[in-house]
């Protein structure tokens, strides 16, 4: 059987299709065109947004085909015809490539979230029917008919079926023009602040086949992927913007059947996209070359990442070296970085930002006036539904807040702007769990908003108050505590309100509370523990604040237990390093085994380098505040230099320099135990390193 690419992964009309190997044999083309017929055929019970008059005609013409097939691979076994024939396998190859782009031209026009975008693309995909339909007839004519012995009505058949197709008109279905023409009609009301009626838009949707809630929630989804691929025109890029203001519009506002307990099943995936961005160096998602973040990461064999266009370009110039290390390359292969693109991925995807044909960051705010007057026109409708709504309407629209503030920078600021923060600050005391759980989750996106964040606050910090009483609810839903602790990372991003949330009472201690219960999951603990990594960067005030929660002890037992991620194990090292810098922190970590515990997990072969660089720092820390005792310490452990040289040579992952300072620093003292050199360190207070 021939293998044949599948849609998954592939970009929306595009047709890669596979050309059959010249040696093939006619029976193996045979079986494999039956197959593929019998996939497409089996679209006929399948609901088609747009040209469906031209995907009655090509199944129709496809199972006259399978009829010719069919007949054809009964008189080849029989030995009736040559398998041998140049020309029979000829067509057939041709006829096999075209059976795989109709293949792929209908799984788009059937795919899911892809309807409205579909539609609004007719008239390309009516050229696509048109153009492989007409191939059809030109495949054929290689066939040798005239010298293979088929049934005479097989004969008619194919001469048929070559007549039609050379004359074949795919054009856009008169529906589908009535359906782009109302959509433009609506993109022009929003413009002009208008809400469309929504019966109007109910016959849109019922034409492409969009009749429920989740249908709107795939359409966005799609959307919004479409918009981050980048390498579009402006005006392709106007479209989608349009189109995805218009699909939120009818998601919230037209069919707001919503099954809430449905919905919030992907909060999973949306934490773990927050937990890999959070603590991020935007500029180590840049490319060494072009200085401007990645759209495709790709790794030399120097282990160095470089975006591909620009590598493509470096080697294209002639040079064969890396250019970070300037090492000679033995190949020039490139290999994707698929973590690297994950995480470039997560970044837009919670920042707002799309990248442009050239990788530059650009913020995603509505491209169109139309996606910006829809965007506003479905914010002030929310807003109203939070005052006016019974229990259940207000329960939808929170749902619905939470899910455009998830992803969109301009949403935010539209539902800042209309005045959603104040009735979801009014609410969080509410004894609904949905209502509570549903309003902080909404808080802790549009704290991530300028606006937004003076919003919660508030003139005095009662916000912020309130933010604390939710983290330190034992009534509350785990769910609730943990948006809480991100809120209160987003807000801290602000100096004033850092100071602010670490003179409440219970703030830093809450944070604490959850990272060393057993209740919370590994996501809630990061949570919380980059809320206090950010306290402690935007406030120095804060450090005697942190070491008093007893910190200390709870994130050295958090490092020795084996049941946590190495992304808690990241951000709680990198806590203890920032604790580190003053001296009773240091105290405290040395006190109580920490040297030992950082020795051993910086030569872990199990840790991301992530963890190591904080590992480094911590131990920098450790030996800057501590004197020669915690020098001489790990001066005496022999496996220390290996693994802070293997550091040093790793300078992608920010360690290096730290690493050759900390080296250097035990030189220093062993030259000096020696009597080589002058002593360097002091030795102020007497601590107990190991």
């Amino acid at each position: 059987m021939i293998h044949t690419q599948t849609g998954s992964g592939r970009r929306i009309l595009t047709f890669p299709a596979v050309n059959p190997c010249e040696s093939i044999s006619v029976t193996t083309l045979l079986d494999s065109l039956l197959q593929i017929s019998g996939e497409i055929l089996s679209f006929k019970s399948k609901h088609f947004s747009t040209n469906k008059r031209s995907v009655k005609e090509t199944l129709r013409h496809i199972q006259s085909l399978v009829i010719f097939l069919e007949d054809l691979r009964v008189q080849i076994r029989f030995g009736s015809i040559s398998a041998s024939r140049r020309s029979v396998i000829l067509s057939l190859s041709e006829l096999h490539v075209i059976f795989q782009k109709l293949k792929f031209l209908l799984e788009d026009c059937t795919r899911e979230g892809a309807k409205l975008y579909m539609l609004m693309n007719s008239g390309q995909v009516s050229a696509h029917f048109r153009a492989l339909i007409r191939s059809i007839s030109t495949s054929l004519d290689t066939f040798p008919v005239e010298s293979v012995e088929l049934p005479g009505e097989v004969n008619e058949l194919i001469y048929l079926v070559m007549r039609q197709t050379r004359k074949s008109e795919a054009r856009p279905d008169r529906d589908d023009k009535l359906a782009i023409d109302s959509v433009r009609w609506f993109f022009n009301l929003f413009e002009n602040r208008i809400n469309p009626n929504s019966d109007e838009i109910l016959r849109v949707l019922d034409h492409i086949g969009v009749r429920k809630w989740r249908d709107c929630v795939k359409e966005v989804d799609f959307l919004r992927e479409e918009i981050s691929a980048g390498k579009k025109s402006k005006i392709e890029i106007e479209l989608l913007s349009s189109l995805m203001g218009f699909i939120c519009y009818c998601r919230c506002v037209i069919l707001r059947g919503i099954d809430v307990d449905d919905e919030v099943g992907d909060e999973d995936e949306e934490e773990e996209d927050l937990m890999m961005i959070r603590g991020l160096n935007i500029d180590d998602l840049r490319c060494p070359i072009s200085l401007e973040i990645m759209s495709d990461p790709v790794v030399l064999e120097t282990g160095h990442t470089y975006d591909r266009s620009s590598i493509t370009k470096w080697f294209s110039s002639g040079n064969i070296t890396c250019p970070k290390t300037g090492k000679n390359l033995v190949t020039t292969v490139l290999v994707d970085n698929f973590s690297v693109k994950q995480v470039i991925q997560s970044y837009c995807k919670q920042n707002g930002v799309v990248l442009g044909q050239k990788g530059k960051k650009k913020v995603a705010v509505a491209e169109s006036l139309a996606a910006e007057e829809a965007g506003k026109l479905t914010a002030e409708f929310l807003a109203r539904e939070l005052i006016n709504g019974d229990e259940e309407e207000m329960v939808k629209a929170l749902v619905e807040i939470r899910i455009l503030t998830k992803t969109s920078s301009f949403n935010r600021a539209c539902l800042v702007e209309a005045g959603v923060v104040d009735s979801l600050m009014k609410i969080l005391r509410s004894e609904d769990p949905r209502v509570q759980e549903n309003a902080m989750a909404g808080i802790m996106n549009l704290s991530k908003d300028t606006a937004g964040k003076t919003r919660i606050a508030g003139d005095d910090g009662g916000g912020l108050r309130l933010i604390v009483e939710v983290l330190n609810d034992g009534g509350a839903r785990r769910e609730s505590r943990q948006y809480a602790a991100a809120a209160l990372f987003y807000l801290s991003s602000i100096g004033d309100y850092s100071r602010l949330i670490g003179e409440i009472s219970g703030s830093i201690s809450g944070l604490v509370r959850i990272v060393k219960s057993c209740d919370f999951s590994d996501l809630a603990k990061r949570n919380a523990l980059i809320a206090i990594r950010s306290l402690l960067m935007n406030q120095p005030e804060n450090h005697w604040r942190v070491l008093a929660a007893g910190s200390v002890p709870v994130l050295l037992d958090l490092l020795r237990s084996d049941e946590v991620s190495d992304g808690v194990t990241a951000d709680s090292m990198a806590i203890l390093a920032k604790m580190a810098e003053y001296p009773d922190g240091m105290i405290s970590v040395l006190r109580r085994g920490g040297l030992k515990l950082a020795v051993k997990i910086l030569g872990s072969s199990e840790v991301s380098p992530a963890t190591k660089q904080h590992c480094v720092a911590l131990l920098l820390n450790l030996c800057h505040n501590g004197g020669s005792d915690v020098v001489g310490s790990l001066a005496k452990n022999p496996s220390v230099m290996g693994s802070l040289y293997t550091a040093s040579s790793n300078g992608e992952f920010g360690s290096g320099k730290k690493a050759s300072a900390l080296i250097k620093m035990i030189h220093e003292f062993q030259e000096r135990k020696t009597g080589t050199v002058e002593p360097v360190l002091g030795r102020e207070r007497f601590v107990h390193a190991w």
